[in-house]
């Protein structure tokens, strides 16, 4: 199982240092003490959105430097950074994953790592099928745990990618061809851009500026209306 590892973010603090130090060291033999088909990946909370700085197993197929998903993003964007743990999510190829996400703070209560943890269960629910099939008085899932959609997180490998999965969502979101659209959907879709962490991904002024068939400084006044419509709420 190989380390990958990038190289030293920007100026920070000592303890910010320390902390990246330590999680860096801890990845490998997190992801070599796991059983089956796992990884284990740290994002340096400084460097968003490619903020992915060790990881070890080849789960979601990504490497150092590859941004984070695009629940990590919306949750730095909305400040809600926080914990989580044993949540299911699915790749594009269907399969299902278990994944924890532990998020480090420093003594001034800033994020400044998330430690997470992927792990292929696929083979885990084989198993369990065929035991409940086999085990006299075992129950199988009923038809809405069968038909349930673990959250939406996506694993994405490149920014063009993030940027791109991040648009659709929020223009199918609006309900409203981009052809068709008025100011007031621009600026929903807009509003959910921002909400997503859209807008700290690099050149995303113009990446939405084109998506949405305006100006880049239509965009910018958007984002200072809902600036200020913030300020006044």
């Amino acid at each position: 199982m190989t380390k990958r590892t990038a190289p030293d973010a920007g100026p920070s603090t000592p303890e910010a240092e320390h902390v990246l130090a330590v999680l860096s060291a801890l990845v490998e033999p997190l992801a070599g003490t796991l059983p089956g088909d796992a990884e284990v990946v740290l994002h340096d909370l400084r460097r968003l959105p490619n903020s992915i700085v060790a990881i070890a197993g080849d789960v979601t197929g990504r490497s150092v430097g590859s941004p984070s998903t695009d629940m990590l993003l919306r949750k730095a964007a909305e400040g809600t950074l926080a914990t989580t743990v044993g949540y299911e999510t699915r790749l594009p190829d269907g399969r299902v994953l278990r994944s924890t996400t532990i998020v480090i703070r420093d003594s001034n209560d800033t994020p400044v790592a998330a430690l997470c943890v992927n792990a292929d269960v696929m083979i885990w629910q084989a198993v369990k099928a065929i035991a409940e099939a086999m085990l006299p008085g075992a129950s199988p899932a009923s038809d809405s745990e069968a038909q349930a959609e673990p959250p939406a997180e996506n694993f994405v490998r490149d920014i063009d990618e993030l940027a791109q999965h991040l648009l659709t969502e929020a223009i199918g979101a609006c309900g409203v061809p981009v052809e068709l659209m008025q100011k007031k959907h621009k600026l929903t879709v807009v509003s959910d851009l921002k909400d997503r962490g859209f807008f700290l991904l690099k050149e995303s002024v113009e990446i939405a500026a084109q998506a949405l068939q305006v100006t880049r400084f239509t965009i910018y006044n958007y984002l200072n209306e809902l600036g200020n419509e913030e300020d006044g709420a």
